[in-house]
């Protein structure tokens, strides 16, 4: 995380019971090239995700290259969650990205649902260096409402790059009857890590802690 003239860390307690925190800060003070971009990372959470929408990963201006995902997704209905092809338009694209993905399971570097490969009937967390579905909130029965997943993505060795702006989103599908595609109304949250050059615009506020709790 490059700085030039300084760094500033705040941690926000947003309950009403005051907290201990513990941290430790690791740092090198040197020169850091002109070219040097800034790390950035946005957390965004829609819940219930609209319907037929696609979900906003990140929507930024300026130049950079896009580091890597974390999306926390709660399903709120039964059946399969995971069909939904991930979009990058990058420096100007409209209606078509210049990057399509074949589906969130392939995104994330699964397979076949997540489906443990033993047992058929349940999902199965893995993780590898740059890819992984590493946390499965229960009920652990395939395809039941009220799951809840953490994923990552990390493009260290593919970094997304753009040079004028950058808009990421995916779809949230599932499947119906008769092989239709399922719309879903799900609580979907990210972080989008990426680095680019000043000025970042501000943030949009965060949602109060009622709308923001996993209940």
């Amino acid at each position: 995380m490059p700085f030039r003239k300084g760094a500033r860390f705040t941690l926000e307690n947003r309950a009403d019971e005051p907290i201990t925190a513990f941290y430790q800060f690791d740092y090198v003070l040197t020169d850091i090239p002109e070219d040097s971009l800034y790390f950035h990372a946005w957390f965004n959470r829609v819940n219930p995700n609209p319907y037929k929408a696609d979900y906003t990963l990140l929507d930024v201006a300026g130049a950079g290259h896009y580091a890597g995902t974390y999306m926390a997704w709660g399903v709120n209905n039964n059946g399969w969650w995971g069909e939904g092809e991930i979009k990058f338009y990058i420096d100007g694209d409209k209606e078509y990205p210049t990057i399509c993905g074949t589906g969130t399971e392939d995104y994330f570097g699964g397979s076949y649902n997540f489906e443990d490969p033993g047992a058929h009937d349940r999902y199965l967390a893995f993780t590898t260096p740059y890819s992984g579905l590493n946390q499965i909130i229960t009920p652990n029965t395939l395809y039941d409402s009220q799951f809840r997943f953490g994923l990552y993505r990390w493009h260290i060795t593919d970094p997304i790059c753009f040079e004028e702006n950058l808009r990421i989103t995916i779809q949230a599908l599932g499947w119906r009857s008769g092989g239709r595609f399922l719309p879903l109304q799900d609580d979907i949250a990210s972080v989008a890590f990426y680095y680019k050059t000043l000025p970042q615009a501000p943030f949009p506020a965060l949602a109060d802690r009622d709308y923001l709790e996993v209940i």
